[in-house]
């Protein structure tokens, strides 16, 4: 039986999936904890990774393997291959004035046209120009930056630092392919090249960037035979994991939110709403995020003093639109829309109106309207939804499910839960091994047809505009 294996290194853990090539079935699966934070020393993340493999049990009979990863995190790299400081990683909002300094600085038009995507607080080019500022002496030692998933293939594949590592620091065998590098801020996935000066923009200097791959390349065979994929930015591994095709717009409710589709062309928001990344098909990958998704509904628990089950309940008990509640859920800021400094708000609570089930419903519309406003913003950009994919363990609650059947314009699909980034690397690996993408789709758990309740994002809106006129 041949196996091919896929790796999700997420923010909060490291997951892998061994699955049989000629069908897909998993037939393995290890997980191991990642450190909590915004910076993490990547050496976290190759020790995780070592452990989660050991737990499936390790890769001697394993062909090939991919790895996906968190996108944007900042791994910058010394002449000798040691990492320099902790990786700064997509959540981490300190380089929002940063953004704003390269905006001022090259022009958000000159962004657009070259990369296709309006550079903000989590992008790589905004924490690289935050080094140069903060710690030029940091800045100065830079000889190469890599991404999560780049740097852990290169390390898995045996080269590293001297003395902790089999091959040594070759930077010529740093690959990484198009969906993550889209996410820098300084590729341009239409031409399929960096543009260099706007990494020397950021940072100061020149350095040495990893090759990119297409998708089916191999970044690699061992000396035994494994066979390692090119990789992915995470949300483009899932879009291969779910199978997504134009047409298809995925809703992952994870730590952060996403809206996701696969097109044949690159966007090219002025707005910024809309990033115009790659994805891990050949294709491009428009998104939007929203920095909180999930952590909405644990507020909503810890709040309300229920259970997720309980929170569904209470949502389900109330009326479209929580009878006037509305919740700006910017507990940790916002990227879509971009306010990095935004706080928490509710709106419309009177002594009528501030029942529980109202509250728990606001709770989970404010969320879903969040997401709606990167999605609407999509379908600016000329998307087609044919479908919505609603994904990610918020995802799972049914509360959730039904409310977005009554916000998003298009009927509504819940895969079973699963590690779709993981089995989107796998897809990626198996083709990396055969040279063909396998066709291996998820099951579907529930289905909703598009019900919706204009009241539910006109209050939104207002509430929204109110708060922040400058939108």
């Amino acid at each position: 039986m041949s196996l091919v294996a896929g790796v999700d290194s997420s923010t909060q853990s490291c997951k892998i999936v061994i699955r049989n090539l000629s069908n897909g079935f998993a037939v393995r699966t290890g997980s191991a904890r990642h450190p909590e934070g915004t910076e993490v020393d990547p050496n976290a993340w190759l020790d995780a990774l070592h452990e989660a493999i050991a737990q499936a049990g390790g890769l001697d009979d394993v062909d090939a393997i991919s790895i996906g990863a968190q996108q944007h995190g900042m791994v910058v790299l010394d002449s000798a291959g040691e990492v320099i400081r902790p990786a700064l990683l997509w959540n981490d909002v300190r380089s929002a004035e940063s953004a704003l300094h390269l905006i001022d600085e090259v022009g958000a038009e000159v962004f657009i046209e070259k990369t296709g995507s309006i550079p903000v607080a989590s992008f790589t080019i905004t924490k690289l120009r935050w080094l140069r500022d903060n710690e030029p002496e940091n800045a100065a030692r830079v000889a190469a930056v890599v991404l999560p998933h780049d740097w852990l293939t290169w390390r898995l594949r045996g080269f590293g630092p001297a003395g902790s590592s089999e091959f040594g620091p070759d930077f010529n065998e740093l690959k990484t392919d198009r969906s993550d590098a889209s996410g820098t801020g300084y590729f341009n996935s239409a031409t399929n090249a960096y543009e260099r000066e706007l990494f020397i923009a950021a940072l100061g200097h020149d350095a040495i960037l990893p090759t990119v791959l297409s998708p089916q390349e191999r970044a690699g065979v061992s000396a035994s035979g494994l066979v390692f994929g090119a990789g992915a930015g995470d949300n483009a591994a899932a879009a291969l994991g779910l199978g997504m095709r134009a047409g298809d717009v995925a809703i992952s409710i994870g730590t952060s939110g996403t809206v996701f589709s696969i097109a044949t062309s690159a966007s090219h928001d002025l707005t910024g709403s809309v990033a115009g990344f790659a994805d891990a098909s050949g294709h491009f990958l428009p998104i939007t995020v929203t920095l909180n998704a999930a952590r909405v509904l644990v507020k909503a628990t810890e709040s309300l003093n229920v259970d997720f089950d309980q929170l569904a309940e209470l949502a389900l008990s109330a009326p479209a639109g929580a009878d006037g509640i509305v919740l700006l859920p910017f507990f940790e800021g916002e990227r879509t829309p971009n306010l990095p400094t935004a706080k928490e708000s509710f709106h419309g609570i009177t002594e009528g109106n501030n029942k529980p089930g109202n509250l728990a419903r606001a709770y989970v519309e404010g969320m879903l309207c969040s997401l709606a406003y990167g999605f609407d913003a999509l379908l600016a950009e000329g998307v087609e939804a044919k479908r919505l994919l609603l994904i990610g363990g918020g995802a799972q609650n049914l509360a959730v499910q039904q409310i977005a059947s009554q916000i998003f314009s298009a009927p509504v699909e819940v895969p079973v839960i699963s590690e779709y980034v993981a089995e989107g690397a796998s897809v990626q690996a198996a083709w990396a091994l055969t040279g063909e993408r396998p066709n291996w789709m998820p099951a579907i758990s529930n289905r909703f047809e598009s019900n919706v309740q204009s009241i539910i994002k006109l209050q939104y809106h207002s509430a929204l505009l109110s708060k922040y006129p400058e939108l």
